[in-house]
């Protein structure tokens, strides 16, 4: 899969949140794929238009962005231009909770990425999200059967993000126990990976093959940065993470994968 996508390098149009933009061009660059962030509205259907895949994160949400975000997915959807989701923080605002209603309506998702208390909110459960972090009370709720709710209601790939991380077409279950704790201590990690969906859903037909292979390859560079950098501090395992993203090969997630299907 990522050979797929280090040969296609697919452009990835990015409308992300601040914080973590530049974390999020980077691993796409990483694995293979050409990251654009483009947010002004007079701009993003022409860069959508040309893109291979379309990311829509409201970390850093705004008015502003909320309108090039819809225009983007609406262009994206006419064009066949697969589109992820991250709704980062839903649950927390009226705001965000609006906006994702509005985009879930508006736009054809080919992926939704989110922690349980995010994907929760997306399944129509009554989710406690706080902040950009999964709540524990929202642990009475499976993230099998949540994931496949949010699939089969959207008709995308759900992915959920945790200990265990799931990845669900409605159909079709993978579990990927990839990724160490001390990834959760670093901004951005999981902005990063919905860049990095972009980059394989962008690239490769099958949706679920491409979100699997994605989450297992963050996962595994979580864990191949942890393994050199666990000593010396969460500075230097953020920078190992890019470093072992970019020599991430289909040998390596093979060798290192820890991916089970139901």
């Amino acid at each position: 899969m990522n050979k797929i996508v280090r040969e296609k390098n697919p452009l990835v149009h990015c409308i992300t949140n601040y914080v973590t933009v530049n974390d999020v061009a980077n691993a796409i660059l990483a694995v293979g794929g050409s990251p654009v962030m483009a947010d002004d509205i007079n701009e993003v259907a022409e860069i959508t238009a040309i893109a291979n895949a379309l990311v829509i994160n409201i970390g850093t949400l705004n008015e502003r962005t909320i309108k090039s975000m819809e225009k983007a997915g609406v262009t994206a959807n006419s064009k066949n231009i697969p589109v992820i989701l991250d709704p980062v923080g839903v649950g927390v605002s009226n705001l965000r909770n609006k906006t994702v209603e509005k985009l879930l309506e508006t736009v054809k998702f080919a992926a939704i990425r989110g922690n349980l208390s995010e994907m929760a909110f997306c399944a129509g459960k009554n989710s406690a999200t706080r902040g950009v972090d999964s709540n524990s009370t929202d642990e009475k709720f499976s993230a099998a059967e949540v994931a496949k709710i949010v699939a089969e209601k959207y008709s995308c790939v759900a992915i959920i993000t945790g200990a265990v991380d799931i990845v669900t077409d409605g159909k079709k279950f993978a579990q990927i126990k990839n990724g160490v704790a001390a990834m959760g201590k670093i901004t951005g990690t999981g902005c990063m990976l919905s860049g990095i969906l972009g980059a394989y859903i962008g690239a490769i037909e099958d949706k679920f093959s491409a979100a699997v292979s994605a989450v297992a390859s963050m996962g595994i560079a979580g864990e191949i940065s942890f393994e050199k950098y666990s000593e010396v501090g969460t500075g230097s395992l953020h920078i190992g993470i890019i470093d072992a993203l970019s020599k991430i090969d289909d040998k390596i997630i093979s060798a290192r994968g820890k991916i089970f299907y139901d």
